[in-house]
């Protein structure tokens, strides 16, 4: 069990479908998030899924070189989960559904009290594209993420989506939106709260 006393720990997954030798709106915009959680005393960073091979599948371990073994223990780890990802033809990426069908066989693992191995961990989410989709993408994460286990803060969600029609990238903005900016902050400020109060306080065994 984690020491109460002990910093909260948050791992960002970036599920952008480039490779981390190219920029990506997704990395950034969790990178914007950890750094308003660290403003809280949260401690984290992001890892690119798409750099590791993670095997489809719905258990813990797909064998033949999977590497979601390892990103699984970096997620027992963390008190914060933060799921991000690009849009495309309106839906997640397919690196982020990857995640979520892998974080399935989470259900199966329980802790030396019989809960599932995610109870207690807080989930967010960052969804970033230049078409819309945004508000469903985190709709469908929310209800993967709690199925799984997870407990979702108020205001847990943030994202940005460029004007209809309009080519932009968010690494190219020249500035954070105010709102984007703000709802970061909101989303920080709430999972934070959260994670010290469930650290504290965990859910009942069955």
């Amino acid at each position: 069990m984690t020491s109460t006393n002990a910093p909260l720990r948050a791992l960002a997954l970036a599920c952008s479908l480039k490779p981390s030798t190219e920029r990506s709106s997704s990395q950034l915009i969790a990178e914007q998030v950890l750094g308003e959680l660290k403003s809280h005393g949260v401690e984290g960073d992001v890892v690119r899924v798409v750099d590791h091979d993670i095997k489809p599948g719905v258990e813990p371990d797909m064998g033949d070189g999977d590497e979601w073994p390892r990103l699984r223990e970096r997620i027992a780890e963390a008190d914060i989960l933060l799921i991000s990802t690009p849009t495309w033809v309106g839906h997640m990426s397919s690196v982020a559904q990857r995640v979520l069908e892998r974080l399935d066989a989470e259900l199966s693992e329980t802790d030396d009290e019989g809960r599932p191995s995610m109870f207690g961990k807080v989930a967010v989410t960052a969804v970033v594209g230049n078409e819309d989709g945004a508000h469903k993408i985190t709709a469908d994460l929310y209800q993967a993420l709690a199925d799984t286990g997870f407990t979702i803060p108020a205001q847990g969600g943030t994202y940005w989506n460029s004007e209809a029609m309009n080519p932009t990238d968010y690494q190219d903005l020249d500035e954070t939106p105010k709102a984007v900016a703000s709802t970061n902050a909101t989303l920080a400020r709430n999972a934070a709260h959260l994670a010290r109060l469930l650290r504290a306080n965990q859910y009942p065994a069955g």
